[in-house]
């Protein structure tokens, strides 16, 4: 690392100034930026694979973060400027709440920067952001028309403690990730139902235990699957994040000694569902990240069915029942050049591992905090980005592993007539539904641990005394055609 930071360091210099200012601009210096973070980078998801997630940048960074409190400061002063009970905050003029809202639509970088520049001294980060806006409203305050905002500087972040802050931030981000991480799930479900239906009607030897068993078709494996990834992402959806915004213990101790005659829970619930989140009533200093753990436990059960899909792909492609398309300039194996290999459906399995740990961590570690409060989930929530990142490069590498995919009827239809003793279960049930004795255990002795022709099947139903209409019917019978309702299940993708 040290020889990689000398090497590339003289070349950032003469573009980036002190702390990362830039002196130049341009295509040129924002690729070579670029490109020197993701070699620097200590996580993959900022590094080699910074492409496959850039939307989650702006939501779970420090600058997101620091962007959603800063947000969500303002919409609590404006809810005290609109409270007539609080006569020391009068009412903002349109002017003022223009500004207002201003501060939080227009926060750019180089206003994070500075909040972060004022937490060196205040060692706090969000004591940082309320100087950060009190200052804003000092400069705010010199223009026509918005001199009233310096009077009320001292009402930013009134009767709050940095948790009420928090805890509506972190939701805000969960909520916004949740909406990339949703159209990404719905892409890769829509796209797993494409294939199931245009595949609905090509048969498929099953394989239970490893073993041939009862034919299927490819499209009704599919559509199990993305029937499976809707009730998960159903789940998903139904979950609205909860929020507090009660004071230090989540009494609103401080606020009714201020100002007794305020309702505050409703003051402070109409400003959480101003934000698209649900009023937690009960909590001590923290809200209990309940719905937190709600959420990443959901994303992981849809994350298991992914996984679960790719390793099936993965298998598939292994018994040859799928080609993949070859790209021109791809390299399947360093030494063997005949090779193509799953490599998207290995990435995607490899970083829904990641993900599932990381989320499953979170889920089974915020809900348990000491007493009223203790600082541990502070460390643990700036690593929700952690979670969603590999989440979403998993399913983006499903998703090119999936335009790869190309069907070998030649391979499958082999397979299902290499195995002609998986007729044995509609012979015996069949010889069951007429009375003959031992059905089970005539069609075990012919066909266990042995191949099967076609010709030993149908000689044998041949020499069966069964209805002229049922002998007829098993003698049509193939493993190709042996597929029960497979190709309408299909359709339900």
């Amino acid at each position: 690392m040290r020889e990689c930071v000398s090497e590339i360091k003289p070349r950032l210099s003469a573009i980036v100034g002190e702390r990362g200012r830039v002196e130049a601009t341009g295509e040129k210096w924002y690729n070579l930026r670029m490109n020197s973070d993701s070699l620097l980078a200590v996580s993959p998801i900022d590094g080699r694979y910074a492409n496959k997630c850039p939307e989650l940048r702006e939501i779970f960074s420090e600058f997101g973060l620091i962007r959603r409190r800063v947000a969500v400061e303002c919409a609590w002063l404006e809810a005290l400027c609109r409270e007539r009970r609080i006569r020391e905050c009068a009412a903002l003029t349109a002017a003022e709440r223009a500004a207002l809202a201003g501060i939080a639509a227009d926060f750019s970088v180089a206003d994070a920067q500075r909040v972060k520049d004022i937490e060196r001294t205040t060692n706090h980060d969000v004591k940082a952001v309320e100087y950060f806006l009190k200052e804003r409203f000092a400069r705010l305050a010199r223009r026509p028309g918005l001199a009233g905002l310096a009077a009320r500087s001292e009402f930013i972040h009134f009767g709050c403690t940095s948790e009420d802050i928090n805890n509506m931030s972190h939701a805000l981000m969960l909520r916004d990730g949740k909406r990339v991480l949703r159209a990404a799930m719905d892409e890769v479900t829509r796209a797993i139902a494409r294939l199931a239906k245009a595949t609905a009607r090509v048969p498929m030897l099953a394989h239970t235990h490893g073993q041939p068993a009862s034919p299927t078709t490819v499209g009704k494996e599919f559509a199990v699957v993305s029937q499976r990834l809707k009730r998960q992402a159903a789940e998903i959806d139904r979950l609205v994040m909860p929020a507090k915004m009660n004071g230090a213990v989540g009494n609103f101790n401080a606020h009714l000694a201020a100002y007794p005659d305020v309702d505050w829970e409703r003051l402070a619930g109409r400003v959480i569902a101003s934000l698209g989140l649900r009023q937690n009533r009960l909590t001590t200093q923290i809200e209990s990240h309940d719905g937190i753990a709600e959420l990443f436990d959901a994303i992981q059960r849809w994350n298991a069915v992914l996984l679960d899909f790719d390793r099936d792909v993965w298998m598939y492609v292994s018994m040859g029942y799928f080609k993949q398309r070859t790209i021109k300039g791809e390299v399947g194996s360093s030494t063997m050049p005949h090779k193509v290999n799953p490599i998207d459906f290995e990435n995607s399995e490899g970083n829904l591992g990641l993900a599932n740990a990381v989320l499953g961590f979170m889920a089974r570690k915020l809900p348990i905090s000491r007493l009223q409060r203790d600082l541990t989930d502070s460390t643990t929530l700036r690593n929700m980005g952690v979670g969603f990142g590999y989440s979403l490069i998993a399913i983006r590498s499903t998703l090119k592993g999936l335009g790869k995919l190309e069907l070998n009827r030649e391979r499958l239809a082999a397979d299902l007539d290499a195995n002609w003793e998986v007729l044995a279960e509609p012979i015996q049930t069949v010889m069951r539904k007429v009375g003959m004795d031992h059905p089970y255990e005539r069609l075990k002795e012919l066909t266990r641990g042995r191949r099967v022709t076609a010709e030993i099947l149908r000689d044998f139903i041949a020499s069966l005394p069964l209805p002229a209409a049922d002998r007829e019917r098993l003698l049509r019978l193939t493993p190709a055609t042996y597929v029960g309702l497979a190709a309408r299940l299909a359709r339900l993708a």
